[in-house]
């Protein structure tokens, strides 16, 4: 059965007062908690960016839902050996809630440690052998025998997974183009993606089980997963103008993994305008109308749906979907 959760952007909440609103969400009818890996947030103005794995672990001692960080980058920060030791803890402590989001990076997040910062293929090359490598040191770890490593991007040396839950969490990867979408289903436990304007989800998820057929994978059997930004307010003026101030770079039309600073884009939010977020961020103070738009995207047929409020206390926002939205959606 399909459900619907709370993404928890940490870029603009604090540790606490995530915690806080995970506990929310969850007495509204949300069915779990995906949240931001960022080391820093996108703009100054958003103010916050806490450690996922900390936020995680408290949220899970608080609430019973799913668990998950969407997505974090195990390349140039984190060594995929790291954060699988992370993965496996977490789901150590709160046994079948959790799973693991796996993106390619931003610069903002990933480039504070200076590496060199590749081109798009090559972090997508290395997302799939950070996957590569997780899985086999999950499987390792689960049959109590140590994993060696050599790839093209990431060595590692014979080891295991000390602490392992029952069965190693599943692994979703981020994907917002059809040659990733391809990839995700054929090595992946499942896709994870945000909403987009025009047929461009519905593309992504017919070449995700286009990939899982042709690895000889069920598609039924793999989960889908996004991400729905949406804005509501008393006024659809409210509503833009929250979206403006907190969330710019969700209407930004241009890629965005190249920029390092909070500051720059701060400046690059000055160019983005209410039309902008068209087909990105979901705005409206009509809750049949946000029903809807959630309706349509369980119809293409996700299993997961976080709903990404953008707002500066979103609890009134969480309280009216728990209300009212939520119980009159159709679950496939």
């Amino acid at each position: 059965m399909a459900s619907i959760g709370l993404s928890l952007r940490l870029e603009h909440v604090a540790p606490r007062d995530a915690v806080e609103l995970a506990v929310h969400a969850e007495r509204h009818g949300f069915s779990g908690v995906m949240a931001a890996d960022h080391f820093q947030p996108w703009t100054p103005e958003q103010g916050q960016a806490p450690f996922v794995w900390s936020v995680l672990g408290a949220i899970g001692e608080h609430t019973t839902g799913d668990l998950g960080p969407g997505v974090t980058t195990p390349s140039f920060r984190l060594h995929p050996a790291v954060v699988a030791q992370a993965s496996a803890t977490t789901a150590a402590l709160q046994p079948g809630r959790h799973w693991l989001g796996i993106g390619s990076g931003e610069a903002l997040n990933e480039h504070v440690v200076a590496q060199y910062w590749p081109e798009a293929p090559e972090r997508i090359d290395r997302m799939f052998e950070a996957v590569d490598l997780i899985k086999r040191l999950f499987a390792g770890s689960l049959q109590n025998r140590d994993v060696r490593y050599t790839g093209k991007h990431f060595t590692m040396e014979s080891t295991r997974l000390w602490t392992m839950p029952a069965t190693a969490p599943d692994i979703l990867v981020a994907a917002s183009g059809p040659v990733a979408a391809k990839r995700v289903g054929r090595h992946a436990d499942g896709i994870i993606t945000v909403g987009a304007p025009g047929d461009r989800v519905p593309q992504l998820l017919a070449r995700f089980d286009e990939g899982a057929r042709e690895a000889g994978r069920d598609p039924d059997a793999l989960i889908r997963a996004i991400q729905l930004d949406v804005s509501w307010a008393g006024t659809h003026d409210q509503a833009t103008r929250q979206a403006l101030d907190l969330w710019p770079n969700g209407a930004m039309p241009f890629r965005k993994s190249d920029i390092r600073s909070p500051y720059d884009f701060r400046q690059l939010a000055r160019t983005v305008r209410a039309e902008d977020f068209d087909g990105h961020v979901f705005i409206s103070p009509d809750l049949d109308a946000h029903r809807a738009y959630i309706q349509e995207h369980l119809d293409l047929g996700f299993d997961r749906i976080y709903l990404h409020h953008v707002a500066a206390d979103p609890r009134a926002a969480i309280a009216a979907f728990g209300e009212s939205v939520l119980p009159a959606l159709r679950m496939p």
